[in-house]
């Protein structure tokens, strides 16, 4: 659909083209008519139809800048409606991506995790497999420690640790592990001929 507002833009720009240059074409005969006579009412015949001639120039550059205004709207509206399209579009395309390792693995395969809830000590979730970053661990509550960062997926970083809450003993959290060498993600490792 953003291709035919933005086809209908450009057939309007047309549009416009063509009713400019007939405006323009119109012009001097429009607006220098000349008198039929030397007499008094020829003239004052011509010079109302010259009059008239130089109205009809004045409202058709209105209505050409008025015309070039639609146009850029619409042309913008256009891009608006593709931007929106494609938004709409991602999250759907994310889940369909992330679904089979959700079921399996119990984690997403692209995307950040979770924070943990304020005043909770929650830790934060995992990122994704492969592409995320850890959750931010939640702040504790009075007396509470703060929550772990979350895990990295294979490219991202540890959430940061939540902040202890109010009381003599309370610590932040950790922050949430990188990805170790040798490994797909945390807790998954790489096993080759060599390694065992």
């Amino acid at each position: 659909m953003p291709e035919l507002v933005d086809a209908a833009a450009t057939d309007f720009a047309r549009i416009g083209s063509a009713i400019n240059a007939a405006a323009q074409a119109a012009a001097i005969p429009t607006t220098s008519v000349l008198s039929a006579g030397s007499d008094e009412v020829s003239a004052g015949i011509a010079a109302v139809f010259g009059a008239h001639g130089r109205a009809y120039q004045a409202l058709a550059a209105h209505v050409s800048a008025f015309h070039d205004q639609f146009v850029q709207n619409l042309a913008a509206s256009a891009g608006s409606y593709a931007s929106a399209e494609a938004a709409n579009a991602a999250p759907s395309l994310l889940n369909a991506i992330n679904a089979p390792s959700l079921a399996l693995l119990g984690r997403p395969l692209i995307g950040n995790g979770a924070d943990g809830a304020p005043g909770t000590g929650a830790n934060g979730g995992p990122g994704g497999i492969l592409i995320g970053n850890g959750g931010a661990g939640g702040s504790g509550g009075t007396g509470q420690n703060g929550g772990n960062g979350g895990p990295a997926g294979l490219f991202g970083n540890g959430g940061a640790g939540g902040n202890g809450g109010l009381g003599v003993t309370t610590n932040g959290g950790k922050g949430g592990p990188a990805v170790p060498a040798g490994c797909l993600a945390p807790g998954v490792r790489v096993v080759t001929a060599g390694s065992q």
